[in-house]
């Protein structure tokens, strides 16, 4: 079950722990006490009148580290004047300017908004020629010795378990030098290039032996994508393959987690393993299941033996016979399975029909992720919209905005409708985009071509699924409009549009993507805009009967433990989400933004509402073709 954000953190304890860890409610609580640990050195070193050298990180874990800390010179004048950079790292060759180099995040995101000294800021030079780079890097090296050695050093870490650029394989003797990078990591860089092909294969980097000199470690990591490589890096050995658990032989290194990042955690994902547990519904449930997966068996087959040789003596004892709690669990499995997820026409207390609004973040996230879904409530009667969150223009292939750009010149030129600001716009359109550097931003009025392109696909993928097109709702929130990876912090502007249409429609039910592992945030980003403006929503009378419903799908599914309602898909209806999925022909056959799962996103659903209908069915319920699940989010009680 979803709940809001605690105001606590949680320092989980395990003997399987190789590594100090914290696991936070928030990414953004966890980037708040980091910023004030640096803080608090930053301040004691300028009460001794001593520097304070950090090694700092770019990427998207430590941004909101920075803006913490900028809050902080900000509002409560914490000077970094007294402060010395060292940067972990940057691509090879990368101009200090291009909008991909790590030199410009760092001043996009701390350097040009506190008042560190621009002789203090130290940076890997991607300019330099190949030939001196070992000469260069060693100088590095020596400058930070010559400045007393890092005091604390932020890190993030790839999904092969790379600290820095150091690749697997990269040993603890490493020191600041030139490699190659792995293909996983070029690929997951591919989102900010626009392409793995744009990609550069090699990097600057310090090497393990440099980070580990550090006084202080910080890992930040963040997501459910980092899930597997954090339990690796925690509970695993020791090993070269995984670079990051050289971080184990650290004196005083500590994993800065969300719940998410921390989730295969054993302290997380099997408690009762570890300690005492409440043996509440919830933690029943999981532990169940569990047992089940395990063991391979249903769960009504599960007997005394199951439970006592595989960790839970304690539930048994206190709740009695295997054939009791497994009835307790089977029922509830069952209760989530349902055909009528806004509920039948006929059950009392229910109103039908109902207005529900699916907020899509993406312009093919509502049919991607539950396309099933959509169909049974539109078919089912119900007043259905669907808000579009953001354009998704970046996502469209320039290649395809060059054929709509030239369909739009040769349509008009047709039908004689050919004026001389429509040659100059498809003029200026096409020779812009042939002569479009590789991560050049693109012009406004190409910008909103691509953001048109996925408008028309979305409108064709609704209407499959049985909306029409006067429900549909195409936000732009301002937040994700920047023609770039990298987006704006949310505004009030965004949580007001929201608030708008809520407003307009007062739905019912709202779906919503709890999908927080698409690979640069705009999931997550969407979510709290969402969530900003029901909060803002709260006193309205309509709000008080509506339910949001997260639904996943586009980057990973819930776990069955997790799911509350189950939308169970015969052949048909998977086939109808799947011509739905295939009106958005710009991210058909290769999306721009694959992130880590090479398949196509018709694929990746397909075989995710396979998958959870397949667990259904070995827990002993119903055989589907397909589930879509879902998870209630519960509103923080004020």
């Amino acid at each position: 079950m979803m709940s809001g954000t605690d105001a606590t953190h949680l320092v989980p304890q395990s003997p399987k722990n190789k590594i100090a860890y914290r696991v936070y409610p928030e990414s953004t609580d966890a980037s708040a006490a980091v910023a004030r640990e640096i803080a608090t050195l930053i301040r004691e070193r300028a009460a001794e009148s001593r520097m304070a050298v950090l090694g700092l990180v770019a990427g998207s874990s430590p941004v909101n580290v920075y803006a913490e800390l900028i809050r902080l010179h900000r509002e409560e004048n914490l000077s970094l004047a007294n402060v010395i950079t060292f940067n972990l790292d940057e691509y090879y060759p990368m101009s200090p300017d291009c909008l991909q180099s790590h030199a410009r995040f760092m001043h996009e995101h701390l350097f040009d908004h506190v008042d560190i000294r621009p002789e203090n800021i130290h940076l890997p030079d991607g300019t330099q020629p190949v030939e001196t780079i070992a000469d260069g890097c060693a100088a590095y090296d020596q400058e930070l010795i010559d400045a007393g050695g890092i005091d604390i050093q932020l890190l993030g870490i790839g999904r092969t378990g790379h600290i820095g650029f150091n690749e697997p394989g990269s040993g603890t003797d490493s020191r600041t030098r030139m490699i190659t990078l792995d293909g996983m990591t070029r690929i997951d860089s591919a989102s900010h290039f626009f392409g793995v092909e744009n990609v550069p294969r090699r990097a600057i980097t310090m090497g393990v032996s440099t980070i580990l000199q550090a006084r202080k470690i910080f890992l930040l990591a963040f997501g459910e994508g980092k899930s597997s490589i954090i339990a690796r890096t925690i509970e695993g050995e020791l090993a070269p393959s995984v670079p990051a658990t050289s971080l184990q032989e650290h004196t005083d290194a500590e994993l800065i987690l969300d719940r998410a990042a921390a989730a295969q955690l054993t302290v997380i994902q099997s408690p009762w393993l570890v300690d005492k547990v409440a043996w509440d519904d919830a933690m029943v449930r999981r532990a169940v299941i569990d047992l089940s997966q395990a063991l391979q068996k249903p769960v009504l087959m599960l007997v005394d033996g199951d439970y006592n040789e595989n960790g839970l003596q304690d539930l048994l004892a206190e709740h009695g016979s295997a054939y009791e709690i497994n009835l307790r669990v089977f029922r509830h499995l069952q209760s989530t399975i349902t055909g009528w997820p806004a509920g039948k026409p006929d059950q009392p207390g229910v109103v039908f029909p109902k207005r529900i609004v699916l907020f899509s973040p993406h312009p093919d996230d509502d049919v991607i992720s539950m396309g099933g879904t959509l169909t049974r409530l539109a078919g089912q009667g119900h007043e259905v919209h669907v808000a579009y969150q953001t354009s998704g223009n970046i996502a469209v292939f320039d290649g395809d905005a060059i054929r709509f750009a030239k369909f739009a010149r040769e349509f008009c030129k047709e039908f004689d409708l050919l004026t001389p600001p429509v040659v100059e716009l498809t003029k200026r359109m096409i020779e812009f985009l042939g002569t479009k550097d590789h991560g050049e931003v693109d012009i406004p009025e190409m910008q909103r071509l691509k953001g048109l392109i996925r408008r028309g696909e979305a409108e064709e993928g609704a209407i499959v699924c049985g909306v029409p097109a006067e429900r549909l709702h195409f936000l732009e929130l301002p937040f994700y409009e920047t023609g770039v990876v990298r987006k704006s912090p949310i505004s009030d502007a965004d949580i007001q549009i929201t608030v708008d249409l809520l407003r307009e429609v007062q739905p019912h039910q709202i779906y919503a993507a709890g999908d927080l592992s698409d690979p640069h945030g705009t999931h997550r980003t969407c979510l709290d805009i969402l969530l900003a403006a029901c909060e803002r929503c709260g006193e309205d009378e309509w709000m008080s009967q509506c339910v949001i419903w997260l639904y996943r799908g586009a980057w990973q599914e819930w776990a069955p433990h997790e799911i509350e309602m189950a939308v169970p898909l015969s052949p048909q209806e998977v086939d109808r989400k799947r011509a739905a999925i295939f009106k958005h022909e710009s991210q058909k056959d290769r999306a721009l933004f694959p992130g880590a799962d090479a398949r196509e996103f018709w694929q990746r659903a397909e075989a995710r509402n396979a998958h959870t209908a397949r667990t259904y069915d070995q827990l002993g319920l119903a055989q589907y073709q397909a589930i879509e699940g879902f998870v209630e989010y519960k509103r923080p009680q004020s």
